[in-house]
């Protein structure tokens, strides 16, 4: 899999950008962020522990390799830290890798989670491709900035659940502004495979 927003990019487009390129520049919100430092998607926090979770998936050997590989490359270019088998945290919120078999990528280690449209918490702003023409990966910031996509490809969908009237905005590789959300709460249809930067608030 490559991941097709290289970091050099990114610093490139931080000229288009009034923040810090991946730099927490305060809440989008007075709520707490759902994903912590804490969240390991296991007991132990280990690839053990990931393992378990891709098998309580149904996930054979091979597939679960093949996801492993997408999570690595992911966290080589946009930074973070792995926290279940298909979830990373990175600056700003998380993102959520497809595993293979599912219609919406969701967190393996969430058990409690139906394999169906994802929900957008109160204070994120949220994106998902779609399983089906798409890569279906999963995207949730939370903290104000400006962030680089998690390669998001295909048709899909966003969410901006963000404090009432804040406003998300997405940006095109040259780092210009394809579309807004409007005020919040707003949600839509996206074409993904161009839009390589997120801004909530």
């Amino acid at each position: 899999m490559a991941v097709r927003k290289p970091t050099a990019l990114l610093i490139a487009a931080a000229t288009f950008a009034a923040v810090p390129v991946l730099g927490l520049t305060g809440a989008a919100t007075a709520e707490t962020p759902t994903a912590t430092s804490t969240d390991t998607g296991s007991s132990t926090g280990t690839s053990t522990g990931f393992a378990a979770q891709t098998q309580r998936a149904g996930l054979t050997a091979a597939q679960a390799d093949r996801l492993q590989a997408q999570v690595d490359a992911y966290v080589a270019e946009l930074g973070g830290r792995q926290v279940s088998a298909n979830k990373i945290l990175v600056p700003g919120g998380s993102m959520v890798v497809r595993a293979p078999g599912q219609a919406y990528a969701r967190d393996l280690a969430d058990r409690s989670k139906a394999p169906i449209k994802p929900v957008c918490d109160y204070g994120h702003l949220c994106g998902w491709a779609n399983g089906a023409g798409g890569n279906g990966n999963g995207f949730d910031y939370y903290y104000c900035g400006y962030y680089q996509l998690p390669n998001l490809v295909g048709n899909g969908t966003w969410g901006n659940n963000q404090t009432p009237g804040t406003v998300g905005r997405f940006y095109n590789k040259d780092g210009s502004e394809r579309w807004n959300t409007g005020p919040a709460y707003s949600s839509g249809t996206a074409n993904w495979t161009p839009v390589w930067y997120a801004r909530p608030c």
